[in-house]
């Protein structure tokens, strides 16, 4: 079963390189642990994900506005939240291979997993990364690039406040970057040094933080779902007392059975006051919430919905990766929902070295493109070749001009193209100028 697993981990690796979707950061220099680039297909899935996830946690509510916090911060922020001191992992450094390890994730702490050598002992390792911000350096002009986007939304949370003046509840939503300096980055883009977060703060009365963590984990769930994610694959665990983060009365975990094990996906934690509480003290602003309604002045709770981006994309290829077995043949394919896929649909002139058919499919295409935006072109290699690729990539229809679409064979079929299905293989004419509406619908 292991070997399975690793199997299909190194299976969806190289199709995600063969095919431009993800690439080892730096490669050509020997690359760079924990880092890694988005080729084009790579970048329009993820575009696909957090286009998704504004248009239904942003675009679609009344409640929720966007920001987008500087990476660097004052940093001032991250010691008041306890980062410079405490946002550590327990680490030990092998005497005689010198490879460092967290050691909640090696079984001895006596013996090296690399050389067998002896560790030394377990030190606390800041996972924040420190740079330098002006023309002198010393201890005040040392920042931080930011290990994750929910405090830019906390300190520009009164800048909101007297800038749009929502009524409670109401969300802050950003997408952003973020960088922790992983001891042992691994499991290809699950754990990374560089990774972006889609994370939402939503403010609220006290009163009202359970009725709104059954709303949030509803909604959290409902768009896995519509993304195509494996729902058989997503587990809810309730993180108990010890485990919880110092911020959270409530969290919940979702986990997805990735091939290397069952690991945490998203978060959704009621942070109470927590934030607010501590960026009111430290910065002696007044952070506190009147509502114009009641007359009450309080300081907001907080429910964080938290999403990874490099995760989802991840999770995703694993849901979508298929094979169909032909004789001794398997077809990879990837069955992403179309409205997350990186290619709605592929256009090809049967024969590449005839301009009625190239002239006529470029018409198509540019019809197609003009709709849908992401439409691709391809004229490499024979029809058969075309439709592995197209598979390979996730794209739901490939669309081909022949003979019959002038008109020169069969008459009645002229103006007709042939559309071929990605999941069923199946193949069916249609009319040209019916396209649109055929996608449109089976998208729907």
């Amino acid at each position: 079963m292991e070997n399975e697993k690793d199997n299909l981990m190194e299976k969806i690796t190289s199709l995600a390189k063969r095919r431009g979707f993800i690439f080892q950061g730096s490669e050509i220099y020997g690359g760079l642990a924990g880092t890694y680039d988005y080729g084009p297909l790579g970048v329009a899935l993820r575009n696909n994900i957090k286009n998704s996830w504004w248009k239904k946690f942003v675009d679609n509510r009344e409640d929720m506005y966007g920001v987008d916090a500087s990476i660097l911060m004052n940093s001032n922020v991250w010691k008041a939240t306890g980062h410079i001191d405490n946002f550590s992992d327990p680490m030990v450094e092998c005497k005689k291979c010198k490879k460092r390890f967290r050691t909640d994730q090696i079984e001895s702490l006596s013996e090296c997993v690399e050389c067998k050598g002896e560790l030394g002992e377990e030190k606390k390792f800041n996972m924040m990364f420190a740079t330098q911000i002006g023309a002198v350096e010393d201890s005040s002009s040392t920042v931080y690039l930011r290990p994750e986007t929910a405090q830019g939304m906390f300190v520009n949370f009164k800048n909101v406040m007297d800038s749009i003046h929502p009524k409670l509840p109401f969300g802050l939503a950003q997408i952003g970057k973020a960088f922790r300096n992983e001891i042992t980055p691994r499991d290809f883009i699950f754990r990374q040094r560089e990774f972006e977060q889609m994370e939402i703060e939503f403010f609220l009365h006290p009163n009202d933080w359970e009725k709104y963590f059954t709303y949030w984990r509803a909604e959290m769930l409902e768009w896995m779902e519509s993304i195509g994610l494996d729902m058989n694959s997503v587990y809810e665990l309730e993180v108990e007392g010890a485990d919880l983060a110092h911020y959270s009365s409530r969290t919940i975990d979702f986990e997805f059975e990735f091939p290397f094990g069952r690991k945490e996906l998203y978060g959704l934690a009621y942070r109470t006051d927590f934030d607010l509480q501590t960026h009111a003290k430290n910065s002696t602003v007044d952070l506190s919430y009147f509502d114009d309604d009641t007359k009450e002045r309080l300081i907001p709770h907080v429910i964080e919905p938290s999403f990874g981006v490099d995760r989802t994309v991840l999770a995703l290829l694993v849901s979508a990766y298929k094979e169909e077995i032909k004789g001794e043949e398997a077809r990879p394919y990837l069955a992403f929902s179309p409205s997350i896929a990186p290619v709605v649909c592929a256009v090809s002139p049967l024969l590449k070295n005839k301009p009625e058919l190239r002239d006529y499919a470029h018409k198509v295409y540019r019809m197609l493109k003009d709709e849908f935006g992401r439409v691709m072109w391809d004229d490499n290699g024979n029809i058969g070749k075309r439709y592995r690729r197209q598979d390979e990539i996730g794209t739901p229809w490939c669309i081909v001009i022949d003979f019959d679409t002038l008109g020169e064979e069969n008459p009645e079929h002229k103006d007709t193209v042939t559309i071929r299905d990605r999941d069923t293989g199946t193949q069916e004419r249609i009319k040209k100028d019916d396209i649109i509406d055929y996608i449109k619908e089976k998208m729907n």
